[in-house]
């Protein structure tokens, strides 16, 4: 399909088509070149401004799809447009003056390279509901309250001699319990939209030999590494994607863990550290059945894995493997390990909810909606100005009016009423081209 936007197409679009199109109707026939060659039988629609997805006049010509017939189409549509400044779209483009033309607002546009992007039908869905506006009319229902606090505060400010009791009488300190109360409401939802969007790194780290590889396949469902009894097969990182209850996991398998003097097993050790110091849970796996099964902080490869996940901020999840090989596989009193099989599969399931209850999921994204990190930013912003409003009520309506106002622009930054110039580049630079 190609797809042209801009200011009065009407008369391009005749002179292309050879016909005066109907708006919103599908006209089929011969598009040609300027020897009256036919190029391609196309099926065209004209959508003239402001009904059109980005609010200017738009034509479409979906032809039949060969590389080389799409490629002399375009030519000659650019060729024909020259006049009309007519050039490449850049990516996002579209959605960019979509957004600009106020056809959706900026957590609408994310939401359609989201839903492009998705990675589950979780995600999908979500990323549909943000699309439709959901997320949008939670902020503005949240801006609304916002406007009719400061419009009261406003109100003390213009009767200064009447502040005192205007405070009081106007309940600022309920109404601002309540806004928070919502907002809090509202960035828990965006946690699992950021969380269904950008998924969680497991990174799997150990001593070799453990069943990190195994483990590995076992999450995944597949044969995806290479499982011998040799201690350091594994040299390289191996990662997987799967998703569980709709959230996404990159599961990365690593290099056993140990002192060497191989300088190959040395490098794959040197990215382990690198994943673990990229990783949001790391799970540290140790044989069930080994002598050192009891080792405790003062190992040396704990510590190491420890000291890495420590300093990325990583979540630590002990996990004990092949705990089919014991005649007892009952966790002795204290020990709070996860313990499984990643042969038998035996405690597959427990170590996928633990992963699900560190990422902070919680249970269903039915009522959820996609997000981004900076639109969790912006609800955190906007949380410590209500909290910060809160704390100087008692201190008069100027400051309070100041941190609502800071509160309405963190919020605004979501939806793109308060948006600087670079932001938007940012944004729609990772578009695809058309979009």
């Amino acid at each position: 399909m190609i797809r042209v936007s801009g200011p009065s197409l009407g008369p391009f679009a005749r002179d292309l088509l050879g016909r005066e199109p109907i708006p919103r109707h599908a006209h089929y026939g011969p598009v040609r070149d300027e020897h009256g060659e036919i190029l391609d039988h196309c099926l065209a629609l004209y959508f003239p401004s402001p009904h059109s997805y980005t609010g200017e006049d738009v034509l479409e010509l979906q032809g039949h799809g060969g590389p080389v017939v799409m490629q002399l189409l375009l030519s000659h549509v650019l060729q024909a447009g020259r006049a009309l400044g007519l050039r490449m779209a850049r990516p996002g483009e579209f959605t960019e003056r979509a957004f600009l033309n106020d056809k959706m607002d900026l957590a609408q546009a994310e939401a359609v390279a989201d839903l492009i992007d998705a990675g589950s039908a979780q995600a999908a869905r979500m990323a549909a509901r943000s699309l439709g506006g959901e997320f949008s009319a939670q902020v503005h229902q949240l801006v609304a309250q916002l406007i009719e606090v400061r419009m009261l505060i406003e109100a003390c400010l213009d009767f200064p001699e009447e502040e005192l009791d205007g405070l009081e009488s106007f309940g600022f300190a309920d109404r601002l319990e309540r806004l928070s109360a919502a907002l809090q409401s509202l960035l828990s939802r965006a946690r699992q939209g950021v969380l269904v969007r950008e998924g969680m790194n497991v990174v799997i780290a150990g001593e070799p030999n453990v069943g990190k590889s195994s483990l590995l396949n076992a999450l995944a469902r597949d044969d995806i590494a290479i499982v011998t009894d040799v201690p350091g097969t594994t040299r390289d990182r191996l990662s997987q994607a799967i998703v569980i209850d709709g959230v996404p996991l990159n599961i990365i398998d690593t290099a056993g863990i140990r002192e060497t003097d191989d300088p190959v097993e040395r490098l794959g050790i040197e990215r382990a550290r690198r994943e673990i110091e990229k990783a949001d849970v790391v799970l540290w796996l140790a044989d069930a059945t080994a002598g050192t099964v009891e080792a405790g902080p003062t190992d040396p490869v704990v510590m190491q894995i420890i000291s890495w996940a420590t300093a990325a901020g990583a979540s630590l999840l002990p996990v004990l493997n092949k705990i089919d090989l014991l005649g007892e596989p009952e966790a002795p009193v204290g020990d709070d390990r996860l313990r499984l099989s990643a042969l038998t599969g035996q405690g597959i399931a427990d170590l996928e909810q633990r992963l699900l209850s560190l990422a902070g999921w919680q249970g269903s994204a039915e009522a959820s909606f996609i997000a981004r990190e900076r639109h969790l930013e912006a609800l955190r912003e906007a949380g410590a100005h209500l909290a910060m409003a809160a704390q100087v009520l008692e201190q008069g309506p100027e400051l309070m009016a100041e941190e609502l106002r800071l509160a309405q622009q963190a919020l605004g930054s979501i939806t793109g009423t308060f948006t600087a110039d670079d932001l938007l580049g940012e944004i729609f630079s990772r578009f695809c081209i058309g979009k």
